[in-house]
C-alpha cells in the first residue's frame, strides 16, 4: 500500500500494525520514520540506507491492546477514530460515508471523502485522508444543524432530496494531524461546516439523528440531557436484537438475550448479549469494534461480578487464571439480567473449574502456592478492581522507600516502606497536620481528602503507553510538565509530603514490560520549569534500566521482609482496618464517599445531585470492597514450614508460644521430602489385610511402637488387641456395659480408653488386666488426647478436662494418681478434640458446629469459631499448627487460621465426612459411605476415591512416615493400608 508522509512524497512497501505501540526501540541500525498511532496500533516504517524496511513482528490474531494490561484490547483497522475520541459517557451510535465540503485558501472548493460518526454527544468526521486531522463537533458548541436539499434533480415531478447537512459551530477539535497523539487543537469562532453524503437514502435519517441529538444538548439541566440520550439509546436498543446468524454452530441453542454495554477503560459500548450453551457473545449497535465478540464457554475460568458506578450490575469474565486483564466486561441495565447471566455461566463452571474465594487464595499464599504478585492480584479482583474500570483500578503497594542509594540491599530492612502504614501516615510530621484538622472537621470526618487510587494517578503513571486515554480523561490536554510522571524519587517523595498525594501503585510497577516509563512513542509531553523537556521517566541510581528497575521492584515484592509483612497492608486496604475503630487506630480514614454503601441513592431524589455525586466519586477513587473483617495471617515462611510432630519433650509448655515452631524439630530419621513424598502418593493405597474383630463400629485404633500390636476400641463396649504378625486376636476386654469411644496407647504398656459410661479406663498390657479407673465426667466421654503426662478427655458434658498424670505409676501395677487441672468450659457436648504436634495448643469440635482453639500454655481460649451446621465429627491441626482443619455432619470441610481464627476456606462435600489425616495440603478421609477420599485444598477438589468399608469410616490412624494406614469402620472391620509408590 501507500502512505504519505510528512514531505508529501509517497512510498510503497509494507505497512506493519504493531500490536504493541514502542516502534524501535530495539532497532539500532537505521532511524525509524514517521511512527502513525492507530487506535492501539502503531504503523511503523524503518529508514536505512536502503531505502524503507519492515521493522519484523509478530501481531495477535485477537484484537489486542497496547502494552499494558488496562488496554490489552484494540482492533485491528486503519481508521484512526476510537471511542477514546468521545467525551466521558458517551455513545456511539453509527456511522456514514460523508463529503466534507471546503474552500482553501485560494477560494477553491474543495471535497475530502471520510466517515461520519454520530455520537450521542458530539458528531466526529474522520477523513480518509491520513494527514488530515479528525474533526470533532461538540453538540453543546453547535447553534444550527440545517439540512441541505439537492436542487439539480432533472426530474420535475420528485421533491427535492435531502443531500446532506450545514453545521454551524463555535468551535471545533482537531485531532490526530498526521495521526499524530497530541494535545487537541481547538478551532474557534462561528463557522459553517458543510457535508454532503453518499448514499442520499439515508440523508433524512442522519439529519433528524443529529437534530434530536442536538436538542438534548441544548437542555439546561445535565439529568434531562442524560434522560433523553438514555431515552434515544434505549430505542436504537429496541428496535434492534442479535443476529443469530453469528452463531458459530447451527446446534447452539440460545438460553437468554438482553441488553448490556461493553465496558473499557472510560468507554462504553452498547449492544445485546445472547448466551448459548456453547458461547456468550456480545453485538455492539454499532459493529465497532467489531461485529460480534465471542466468548466459549468452555474458555472461561473466572467471572465475578462487579460494581459500576457503584451499582450492582457488571460482570466480568476470564478467560485464563492469572491474567490481569479479562476478556469481556459488560454491564447490564438491571441486576436481574446480569445475575441470571452470572448463574448460567457459573452453574456452567460448575462442572469445569472451582471456583474460589478470598479465603481459598489466601491458604494457598500462605502456604507459598501463590506469589505475592499472584495473591495481590487475586485479591483486588474479588474487591472489584478491574482493569477496564480505572475509577476501581488494581492497587498495589509502594515497597521499595529508597529512591536515592546506588545499590539496593534486599535484606536491609531500611529500605522498604512500613506495611503497616497507610501511604499518609509514613511521614509523621505531615500526619500530624492532617490529624489536627480532622480533629477540628465536623462530621463526616476524614483524614485524607484524596484518596490511594483514582483514575487520574493510574494515568498518571501510564501516560506514555496510554496518552489517548488521558487526553480522554482530562478533554483533549496533557497535564502539566511539572505534575507529569517524571522521576521516581521525585514521585515518592510527593507521595511522602504533598498536602493531597496518597497514591500507592499499580501492578505495572511489578511486571515484565517496562515501556510505560520509557517514551517510546515520542510523545510531546511538554516542558518543566527550567526548560527541562519531559520525556522517559527518570530511573533511581540504583536502577541500570527500565527492565532492571522492573526486575529488582518484583524481587522486592516477593522478598522476605515483604512476605513477612504484607499481610499488615492487606489489612488496610482489604482488610479489618478499612473502616470503623480500627481504621481510625490505623490514620487510615477516607471520604465516606470512597467506601462502597457510603452513598444512599435512595433518599437523593434530584437527579442532577445524583449524577454530580456520581461523577465525584468516579473521579475521586474508590475503596475496594472490604474482603476480610478479622486480621489477616502472616505469610508461612520456610523457616517455620520443618516443624515436626515430635518437638523435644523436655520443652516445658510455658516456654511454647501457642504459634510459634518448635525449633528442635525432628522426625528422628525422617525427613521433610520423605513426608512430602509419601503425600504426593497417598492416593496409592493398596490394601494388605483386613479383619473383623467386632460386634459393633470401631471407634478407635492404637498401635504399637513396633507395629506388631494393634488396640481398638468399638461401640460393642470392648477392647481388642490384634496381633499384626500373625493376623490373630489376642486379648479381648471389657469394661462395662457401655460403649467405649476411643483410645491411646502410652510408652506400650499401657492402654487408656474412654466410655460412654463416663469413664476412662487404664488397661495394663503387661499385667493384662484393667489398672485404673478415672470417673471423669457428667457424661459421655467422647474423646480422649495425651501429651507430656497430662491426659485431656472431651465429653457430652460440654467440658474439656485437663489432667496431671504421674508417668512413673504408668509402668507399674499401680492405680494411676490424675490430678484435675484445669476444665476448659463449652457451649455445647464437646464431640471431638486434638493437640498440635509440640502440645501448646488443644482444639474442639462442638456438637452446635463451634471449633474452639484453646492456649494450654494459659489455659485460655484463643479463639470460637462457629462454622459448621451440626455436630463435628473430627478436628486436626496441621504439622506446622498454623491451620485447623474440621469435617462436621453438614458435610463440609473447613479450614481456620491459627493466628487470627478466620475460616480461611470451606470444601463442601458429597457426604458426611468421619475423620481424616492431613499434612497441611492433603487430606485423607474417610466417608459415611465407607471411600476413602483424597483431597487437594489448594485446589479444593477431591483427586481420589478408594473403595474401603462397607459402611461409614469411622476412624483412623497413620504412622509418622505416612506410609502405613490402619482405617475402622461401622461394617465392624478393621482395614490395613500400604502406600505403594
Amino acid at each position: 500500500m501507500f502512505i504519505s508522509l510528512p514531505n508529501q512524497k509517497e512510498f510503497c512497501g509494507h505497512v506493519l500494525l504493531y500490536s504493541q505501540p514502542g516502534p524501535c526501540g530495539s532497532v539500532s541500525a537505521g532511524a525509524v520514520g514517521r511512527s502513525v498511532c492507530l487506535p492501539g496500533f502503531l504503523l511503523c516504517w524503518c529508514a536505512s540506507a536502503a531505502g524503507f524496511s519492515p521493522l519484523p513482528v509478530s501481531v495477535s490474531c485477537r484484537c489486542l491492546f497496547l502494552r499494558m494490561a488496562f488496554v490489552k484490547k484494540q482492533q485491528r483497522c486503519r481508521e484512526r477514530f476510537s471511542l477514546l475520541l468521545l467525551d466521558l459517557e458517551e455513545y456511539y451510535f453509527d456511522h456514514h460515508t460523508f463529503y466534507y465540503v471546503f474552500s482553501n485558501n485560494k477560494g477553491e472548493k474543495r471535497t475530502i471523502k471520510g466517515s461520519l460518526k454520530i455520537c450521542s454527544k458530539s458528531l466526529i468526521f474522520e477523513p480518509d485522508q491520513i494527514s488530515e486531522p479528525v474533526l470533532k463537533f461538540p453538540f453543546r458548541d453547535c447553534s444550527r444543524i440545517e439540512e441541505i436539499e439537492d436542487k439539480n434533480s432533472s426530474n420535475p415531478f420528485e421533491e427535492n432530496r435531502i443531500c446532506g447537512f450545514i453545521i454551524t459551530c463555535c468551535q471545533i477539535c482537531l485531532i490526530k494531524e498526521q495521526s499524530l497523539v497530541a494535545p487537541y487543537k481547538i478551532e474557534r469562532g462561528p463557522k459553517d461546516y458543510v457535508f454532503r453524503i453518499e448514499d442520499t437514502s439515508k440523508a433524512e435519517d442522519v439529519v433528524q439523528s443529529l437534530l434530536q441529538l442536538h436538542r438534548a444538548s441544548q437542555l439546561d439541566k445535565m439529568a434531562d440531557q442524560i434522560a433523553m440520550i438514555t431515552a434515544i439509546l434505549q430505542s436504537r436498543l429496541a428496535r434492534t436484537s442479535f443476529d443469530k446468524n453469528r452463531f458459530q454452530s447451527v446446534t447452539e441453542r440460545p438460553h437468554m438475550e438482553c441488553e448490556a454495554e461493553m465496558v473499557t477503560p472510560l468507554v462504553s459500548n452498547p449492544g445485546h448479549v445472547c448466551i448459548t450453551d456453547q458461547n456468550l457473545y456480545f453485538q455492539p449497535l454499532n459493529s465497532y469494534p467489531e461485529t460480534v465478540v465471542q466468548i466459549k464457554l468452555h474458555d472461561v475460568r473466572r467471572i465475578y461480578k462487579r460494581r459500576h458506578g457503584l451499582k450492582p450490575l457488571g460482570l466480568e469474565v476470564f478467560c485464563t487464571e492469572n491474567d490481569l486483564c479479562s476478556d469481556i466486561y459488560l454491564k447490564f441495565y438491571n441486576s436481574k439480567d446480569r445475575d441470571e447471566l452470572y448463574y448460567y455461566i457459573a452453574t456452567f463452571l460448575e462442572n469445569h473449574i472451582t471456583e474460589h474465594t478470598a479465603e481459598s487464595y489466601m491458604l494457598q499464599w500462605q502456604r507459598g502456592h501463590l506469589s505475592n504478585y499472584q495473591y495481590l492480584l487475586h485479591l483486588n479482583n474479588l474487591a472489584d478492581r478491574s482493569c477496564n474500570d480505572l475509577s476501581q483500578y488494581p492497587i498495589f503497594p509502594w515497597i521499595i522507600a529508597d529512591y536515592t542509594c546506588s545499590e539496593l540491599d534486599l535484606s536491609n530492612p531500611e529500605i522498604f516502606r512500613d506495611l503497616r502504614k497507610p501511604v499518609g501516615a509514613l511521614n509523621k510530621e505531615r500526619l500530624d497536620r492532617l490529624l489536627t484538622r480532622y480533629r477540628e472537621m465536623p462530621d463526616p470526618k476524614f483524614m485524607y481528602g484524596s484518596h490511594y487510587s483514582s483514575p487520574g494517578y493510574v494515568l498518571f503513571y501510564l501516560v506514555r503507553v496510554a496518552p489517548e486515554y488521558m487526553l480522554c480523561l482530562q478533554n483533549g490536554k496533557f497535564d502539566n510538565a511539572d505534575r507529569m510522571f517524571n522521576s521516581f524519587a521525585e514521585t515518592w517523595r510527593n507521595c511522602l509530603e504533598g498536602a493531597t498525594d496518597f497514591k500507592e501503585l499499580i501492578p505495572e510497577f511489578y511486571g515484565t514490560n517496562s515501556s510505560f516509563i520509557v517514551n517510546n512513542l515520542k510523545l510531546d509531553l511538554g516542558k518543566r520549569q527550567g526548560g527541562k523537556t519531559v520525556d522517559s521517566v527518570e530511573l533511581p541510581p540504583w536502577a541500570s534500566g527500565p527492565d532492571n528497575f522492573l526486575q529488582k521492584n518484583r524481587d522486592a515484592l516477593e522478598s522476605q521482609y515483604v512476605s513477612e509483612h504484607l499481610h499488615e497492608w492487606i489489612d488496610l486496604i482489604f482488610g479489618y482496618k478499612q473502616r470503623g475503630s480500627e481504621a481510625i487506630a490505623a490514620y487510615n480514614v477516607f471520604h465516606p464517599l470512597t467506601y462502597e454503601g457510603g452513598v444512599d441513592w435512595g433518599s437523593i431524589e434530584d437527579p442532577n445531585e445524583k449524577i454530580a455525586m456520581l461523577t465525584q466519586i468516579l473521579e475521586f477513587g474508590q475503596t475496594p470492597k472490604q474482603l476480610f473483617i478479622s486480621p489477616h495471617p502472616q505469610r508461612i515462611m520456610p523457616k517455620f514450614q520443618s516443624l515436626s510432630r515430635g518437638c523435644n519433650r523436655s520443652t516445658s509448655m510455658a516456654e511454647l508460644s501457642p504459634v510459634s515452631p518448635c525449633e528442635d524439630s525432628s522426625f528422628e530419621d525422617l525427613t521433610e521430602e520423605s513426608l512430602k513424598l509419601a503425600w504426593s502418593n497417598i492416593s496409592k493405597l493398596s490394601i494388605v489385610y483386613q479383619q473383623k474383630i467386632h460386634k459393633e463400629a470401631v471407634t478407635g485404633i492404637a498401635v504399637a511402637s513396633n507395629g506388631t500390636s494393634v488396640f481398638t476400641t468399638s461401640q460393642d463396649s470392648t477392647l481388642k488387641m490384634f496381633s499384626k504378625e500373625t493376623k490373630l486376636l489376642q486379648r479381648s476386654m471389657s469394661f462395662s456395659n457401655m460403649a467405649l469411644s476411643s483410645c491411646l496407647l502410652l510408652e506400650d504398656t499401657t492402654v487408656l480408653c474412654s466410655s460412654w459410661d463416663n469413664n476412662v479406663y487404664f488397661y495394663s498390657v503387661a499385667y493384662g488386666r484393667r489398672q485404673d479407673t478415672l470417673m471423669g465426667h457428667d457424661d459421655a466421654i467422647s474423646k480422649i488426647c495425651w501429651y507430656n503426662a497430662h491426659l485431656y478427655t472431651s465429653s457430652w458434658d460440654s467440658t474439656v478436662k485437663v489432667w496431671r498424670c504421674a508417668s512413673d505409676d504408668l509402668s507399674s501395677s499401680r492405680k494411676n494418681s490424675c490430678e484435675l487441672i484445669a476444665e476448659l468450659e463449652h457451649d455445647a457436648g464437646v464431640n471431638t478434640i486434638s493437640l498440635n504436634p509440640i502440645g501448646t495448643m488443644l482444639v474442639s469440635g462442638n456438637k452446635d458446629g463451634t471449633v474452639s482453639i484453646w492456649d494450654l500454655t494459659t489455659l485460655t481460649v484463643l479463639h470460637q469459631v462457629h462454622c459448621h451446621l451440626g455436630t463435628i465429627n473430627d478436628v486436626a491441626f496441621s504439622p506446622d499448627s498454623r491451620h485447623v482443619l474440621s469435617a462436621g455432619e453438614d458435610c463440609c470441610l473447613k479450614v481456620i487460621d491459627v493466628q487470627t481464627g478466620m475460616l480461611i476456606s470451606s470444601l463442601p462435600t458429597d457426604q458426611q465426612q468421619r475423620c481424616f489425616c492431613w499434612d497441611g495440603n492433603t487430606v485423607l478421609s474417610g466417608s459415611q459411605s465407607g471411600e476413602l477420599l483424597v483431597w487437594d485444598l489448594m485446589a479444593a477438589k477431591t483427586t481420589e476415591r478408594i473403595l474401603a468399608h462397607s459402611g461409614a469410616v469411622t476412624c483412623m490412624w497413620m504412622n509418622e512416615q505416612c506410609s502405613s494406614i490402619i482405617t475402622g469402620g461401622e461394617d465392624k472391620q478393621i482395614i490395613f493400608w500400604k502406600l505403594q509408590y
